[in-house]
């Protein structure tokens, strides 16, 4: 294995606010509608479910959000991430191409989920707030928000989609260690959860029932509020750190990237290494192409519809413009548990829509024979979410070969797969599959949509 070469910027380079890619949005994302009125939603219709201080942020037009020094600190632990050249990859490619990829996964909890939930438990405790609920598809989030709870001191209550509860029990235990309750989801303690167990008996669950469980309960109990981990703009704010970071980090490589690559469920950690850097589309008339990497079993964004949709199962949140294929969509149980969900936020829709980014499918057996090329070259075993941006990473570096051409890629390694050798154990065995979503199925859960807004 080569050892590759590893850009470490210091705590005092480290973004001082967060970056609001609405601003410079050419076409801005259509609004999010009261599913009752059908008429634009009010921050102050919010309040009850987020903390002030996020709907804020969610309903911003600011470029730049100052990030609160307390949150800076608790940042420093880990960042700023490194920046790797991955060149034991690019020799086992022999490829021209560079490749590079932002390394998330050293924060505490293993992923990047953390940058978004440390300020949201914060701006939860300075309001006031003693408890919160959230969903988890693989545990990532539920996992970053445990540990953000627990240091500002609030209970935490963790619905995980039923079947990554079961796939991966290490996960669960990472969250109880940190001191979050975890029910497997749909549940019989939420009323939604024992009325989706009735209609869908043995329903592995999905991210979008979890939701839904986990906004009951905010919606029902005093000092209650609810973190979501990806999808919506307060979230994805927060993460663009990494790409504010790792435009620092290529300037001191000497590099810019031609292609920059994540893998995508919600948005959260493609947003965050993508923004940034589609800024100076926007501003500066570069050219840099971003690539979505999704799971072939819940394609959204390659084979979806931009309608309204709510971001859950039962119908709970706003309604939402999206690509979507219906919130009653139940994902095939893959590995990749933290990419089963069945949208897309509204700024990367928006962009979608307009052709300002891309988005490409990988079935679930190329992502988990790219995740062991990866860990073979560079020694890292990468998360089965992160598997996703390594195949269509690899995709490039290969059409590269072909082109004789020295492109730069970057990638997000969204996070590690340590916990989550049990996959890797079934890959290994030959026990995993691809799964395909037939066009008959897609037509039917989209076309209910249309009856929404």
């Amino acid at each position: 294995m080569k050892v590759t070469k590893k850009i470490v910027l210091s705590e005092h380079d480290m973004p001082t606010q967060w970056y609001n890619i609405v601003a410079d949005m050419p076409t801005k994302p259509l609004p999010m509608l009261h599913p009752a009125t059908k008429q634009p939603i009010k921050p102050e219709e919010m309040e009850g479910l987020f903390a002030k201080a996020l709907v804020e942020q969610e309903f911003s037009q600011e470029r730049y959000i100052d990030i609160p020094d307390e949150v800076r600190d608790l940042y420093r632990i880990y960042r700023p991430t490194p920046l790797v050249r991955a060149s034991g990859l690019e020799k086992a490619l022999d490829t021209p191409a560079k490749i590079y990829f932002k390394n998330e996964s050293v924060s505490p909890v293993g992923s990047h989920k953390l940058n978004s939930a440390i300020p949201q438990a914060y701006f939860n405790k300075i309001q006031g707030i003693k408890h919160m609920t959230t969903e988890t598809g693989a545990g990532q989030w539920g996992s970053a928000l445990s540990i953000a709870c627990k240091h500002f001191g609030l209970d935490l209550k963790v619905y995980m989609v039923k079947i990554s509860y079961n796939q991966k029990p290490y996960r669960k235990s990472v969250m109880q260690t940190y001191g979050a309750q975890v029910i497997a989801s749909p549940s019989d303690t939420t009323e939604v959860g024992r009325r989706m167990l009735a209609e869908y008996p043995g329903t592995a669950g999905s991210l979008g029932m979890a939701i839904s469980e986990a906004v009951e309960v905010a919606m029902t109990q005093p000092d209650t509020r609810y973190g979501l981990g990806s999808v919506l703009n307060h979230v994805i704010l927060h993460q663009t750190i990494i790409g504010q970071e790792a435009k620092k980090q290529m300037e001191i490589a000497g590099d810019y990237p031609d292609v920059v690559i994540g893998c995508f469920g919600g948005g959260s950690n493609f947003c965050g290494i993508s923004f940034p850097f589609l800024r100076d589309n926007f501003v500066e008339g570069k050219k840099t192409r971003f690539i979505a990497a999704e799971p072939a079993s819940c394609p959204k964004l390659t084979r979806g519809k931009f309608e309204y949709d709510f971001g859950d199962s039962e119908g709970f949140t706003p309604l939402l413009p999206m690509f979507t294929l219906g919130h009653d969509f139940e994902p095939a149980s893959i590995h990749a548990g933290g990419l089963r969900y069945h949208g897309a936020g509204t700024i990367v829709s928006q962009l979608l829509k307009d052709n300002l980014i891309e988005a490409t499918d990988v079935n679930q057996l190329d992502s988990f024979k790219a995740g062991v090329l990866f860990a073979q070259a560079e020694g890292i075993i990468p998360a089965p979410e992160s598997t996703h941006a390594i195949a269509a990473a690899i995709r490039e570096a290969l059409k590269a070969k072909e082109e004789g051409s020295e492109k730069v890629i970057l990638f997000n390694l969204s996070g590690h797969g340590l916990i989550d050798m049990a996959s890797y154990d079934r890959y290994f065995a030959g026990e995993l599959q691809n799964y395909a979503v037939s066009d008959e199925e897609i037509a039917r859960n989209v076309a209910k949509l249309e009856k929404l807004a």
